[in-house]
């Protein structure tokens, strides 16, 4: 019992140093804050789970590899996207792309006044210009899987908008690996004029649907 007590003590203790400054899983830099106290609540969870699920044997080994995983489950991923996104809101100021972050996800909005003419798919300056933020951020972040999809309005016959759109998001992607965005970390597909945005009805909406999302994820 006293042994056992012993164990309990020293994880809440490794607990509260760990939530001031951790090593990040995907980085393998030391931080504090917001993900430390994610680690640090992971590894108190962890080791409880541990420690219930061993044997009274090996009780405390159980702890200490629960505490581990907790740890890296609580400060990894969430705390390793935050910082990737603030990186990519201070590259895209000023370039008309929008960030926005659905759960562990970063995406990228790119319209078509930032990226491709009407009925083209050779990237403009602006959008060529744009791309080589995101790769700067890419190459440093390097644990992130990408996919780019290509977005058109409803003008013109589905099979044009659907081989445009695949073009278009294959363009972006070739930009991104020509500056050194590993390739086995993109993906790229056409949507063609499904998912609108905005109303087809309307110059301004259809002017709105076309464009080019990339979807950051951490690699699991």
């Amino acid at each position: 019992m006293k042994k056992r007590v012993l164990v309990i003590a020293a994880l809440v203790s490794g607990a509260m140093a760990v939530s001031g400054c951790t090593t990040n899983p995907y980085t393998g830099e030391s931080e504090a804050g917001k993900a430390g106290i994610g680690a640090g609540l992971g590894s108190l969870v962890g080791a409880g789970i541990g420690a219930l699920s061993s044997s009274k044997k090996d009780r405390g080994k159980g702890a200490l590899i629960g505490a581990a995983a907790g740890a890296a489950l609580g400060g990894g991923a969430g705390y390793y996207m935050d910082v990737q996104e603030s990186k990519l809101r201070e590259k895209m100021k000023g370039t008309g792309v929008s960030v926005t972050r659905n759960g562990d996800n970063i995406i990228l909005n790119m319209p078509n006044n930032v990226t491709f003419d009407s009925s083209s798919a050779t990237l403009k300056p602006a959008g060529a210009n744009t791309l080589t933020g995101v790769a700067m951020v890419l190459k440093e972040y390097n644990k992130t899987a990408v996919n780019v999809f290509g977005f058109t309005d409803n003008t013109g016959s589905l099979d044009l908008n659907n081989r445009l759109s695949q073009q278009r998001a294959d363009a972006v992607s070739s930009s991104l690996i020509t500056q050194g965005v590993e390739a086995n970390r993109i993906s790229s597909k056409g949507m063609g004029p499904a998912n609108p945005i905005a109303s087809n009805s309307t110059a301004e909406g259809k002017a709105q649907n076309r464009r080019v999302e990339i979807t950051l994820s951490p690699v699991q």
